[in-house]
């Protein structure tokens, strides 16, 4: 394929709904030091409803496959397929992701350099590297089968690049017609089309749930992750969608705004689990699979709380309102941290360097 000869033209795939809060601010960034980037978005989950929330502008190309493993990889390959097309029409210097494996393969097959980013070290290998991967320095180099001289490691977690921008709204709690004097908990449901899911984590979300709403107080915003958990839901707790006592928002929301105006999250992923952290809001997590650096690190901080049986959502789950406190999130320099380290892979590859 024929480089693009200004050396500054970077390609960004949004393959999963968190990407799109990731990468908002690094395109803008990017932009304004004068690059051209240009945005591929799978069909996931909210990633469409979310780019268009922000702004951005995207290509549509393929969809979630589902949670046999056979098809995952059928349709990594069909999706590859599908973006080569574009791919070899624009011409990029360097192809960035955070975990696009369609990505990374079409870029090694169209010899355009690439960085993954990630921040969950069991998720599951490529049978294809890229050319740099970006990762929390709190992730250990046992754990990175990796040559190290194309590891780029960043201090704090990936919300601490977008996080320190957010600024609430708090119309939210008007648009679901909850009190102030409510306790607000956002719940997000555990990934069950995941490779790495435990089944473990499903009985935890519907005793968590049955445990919530027999508190008076409570209002649950649920945020499922597909229409299957959506119907699920409606099927099993009619009457609580009935009371509004469970509420299913109708559109997009923008999870941090959700987050911070909530009391406590609870929350079956890892994004979500971890923007509370970075807002100071408790969190408590569902999720049942290996835990990783990044939740363990949260973990001896204090900042996050894993349930791991039935027992300990009656025993660890405080149900209670918090103080909220404006601001204090940190500043902007692991988001410098990671936009020096792509511009400097950039221009090492424009310079020859790389």
């Amino acid at each position: 394929m024929k480089k693009n000869n200004t050396g500054k033209k970077i390609w960004v795939d949004l393959d999963n709904s968190p990407h799109v809060l990731f990468f908002k601010p690094i395109i803008d960034e990017l932009r304004n030091l004068g690059y051209e980037v240009f945005i591929t978005a799978r069909d996931t989950y909210q990633v469409f409803d979310l780019a268009d929330k922000y702004g951005l502008e995207y290509e549509k190309i393929g969809h979630h496959y589902g949670k046999s493993k056979l098809m995952k990889v059928a349709g990594t390959i069909l999706r590859s397929i599908q973006l080569s097309i574009n791919v070899l029409k624009e011409k990029p210097n360097l192809a960035l992701s955070h975990g696009s494996r369609s990505q990374v393969l079409v870029a090694r097959s169209l010899g355009v350099p690439s960085i993954m980013i990630y921040d969950y070290e069991f998720a599951t290998p490529l049978f294809i590297d890229p050319t740099w991967i970006m990762i929390p320095e709190i992730i250990p180099d046992h754990a990175i089968k990796y040559k190290k001289a194309r590891v780029v490691r960043y201090p704090g977690i990936k919300e601490d690049v977008y996080i320190p921008r957010f600024r609430p709204d708090s119309r939210i709690l008007n648009d679901f017609g909850i009190d102030k004097k409510e306790i607000l908990v956002t719940f997000r449901p555990p990934a069950t089309e995941a490779h790495y899911h435990n089944p473990e984590s499903e009985e935890l979300f519907k005793e968590s749930i049955e445990f919530l709403s027999s508190h008076p107080e409570t209002r649950i915003v649920l945020l499922p992750r597909n229409a299957h958990q959506k119907e699920f839901t409606i099927n099993t707790w009619p009457d609580l969608l009935s009371a509004r006592k469970l509420i299913i928002p109708e559109q997009v929301v923008e999870g941090p705004d959700l987050i911070w105006h909530s009391d406590f999250v609870i929350s079956g992923g890892g994004t979500m689990n971890r923007e509370a952290a970075a807002l100071n809001v408790p969190v408590y997590s569902i999720f049942r699979g290996k835990i990783g650096a990044v939740d363990k690190y949260l973990v001896e901080k204090g900042l996050l709380t894993v349930i791991e049986k039935n027992e300990d959502i009656l025993g660890k789950i405080k149900i209670t309102k918090r103080n909220r406190e404006t601001g204090g999130w940190g500043n902007d320099y692991v988001f410098k941290y990671v936009i020096d380290a792509i511009v400097r892979i950039s221009d090492e590859l424009k310079n020859g360097n790389a």
